[in-house]
């Protein structure tokens, strides 16, 4: 019999995460799917694979860990659908691909609009305003899945004014993900969805306003409420 490697153990840890993140996902949030001997016998893993396949679960949001008695793993509040606000992706595949990639994105945003404060020029600054143009257009036709489109052009045009070229690629790569296995852009029932749309759109009027003033202070008050404003779940 051939000993585990460690890319063995990766893959086998992947799979059963992928596993379980299946029944998360087709779970309400808060659903007990099992205890961690129950769950590890049904991936047909070791313990330290099966510890691993737990961590990318949590760190991709999709499952919490109670302990002592009725503990055991739960559903977290991300669903197939990841949560973008007061709106839901719509995703073809891989939920917890493109549930990791806004997390990452999002921890991300804050260096790009650093970056934009020192290096966008006025060119970039006008181009900006342009697709705020379509997102205002999109906010008003209540048409949320061409408002998100817009909104990641936008972000992607912030970050192609960094001079960091891996930062750009990681950011790029990361939007593209996102977009590629977006379907559509639903309401969750949260809020209306004309208010919401029109709220983020002067948002982002309002940071791209600080930035072109080079106002530091204003942007970095704008990112953090970007960030927690359509919170829980992912940002948009």
């Amino acid at each position: 019999m051939l000993s585990a490697t460690p890319a063995n153990t990766r893959q086998a840890a992947e799979r059963a995460a992928d596993r379980i993140a299946g029944l998360a996902g087709s779970a309400e949030p808060g659903t007990r799917l099992g205890t961690k001997s129950e769950l590890r016998a049904l991936c047909g893993v070791s313990v330290s694979t099966f510890n691993e396949a737990l961590r990318l679960l949590q760190a991709r949001g999709l499952v919490s860990v109670r302990p002592g008695p009725g503990g055991g793993l739960f559903a977290a509040e991300q669903s197939p659908m990841v949560r973008l606000g007061n709106t839901m992706l719509a995703l073809d595949a891989e939920p917890t691909s493109v549930a990791e990639a806004i997390r990452i994105r999002d921890a991300l945003d804050p260096l790009l609009i650093e970056d934009a404060l020192w290096h966008a020029s006025p060119a970039d600054i006008a181009e900006m305003r342009t697709i705020l143009d379509e997102m205002g257009r999109a906010a008003e036709a209540e048409d949320a899945t061409a408002f998100a489109r817009a909104n990641w052009r936008l972000h992607a045009r912030i970050a192609s004014t960094s001079p960091h070229v891996l930062l750009r690629a990681l950011y790029a790569s990361l939007l593209d993900l996102i977009e590629a296995h977006t379907l559509d852009v639903l309401p969750d029932g949260v809020r209306p969805l004309p208010e919401y749309l029109r709220e983020r759109h002067r948002l982002h009027t309002d940071l791209i306003d600080a930035v072109a003033r080079h106002d530091h202070a204003a942007a970095k008050h704008l990112i953090h409420t970007h960030k927690t404003a359509a919170h829980p779940g992912a940002t948009e």
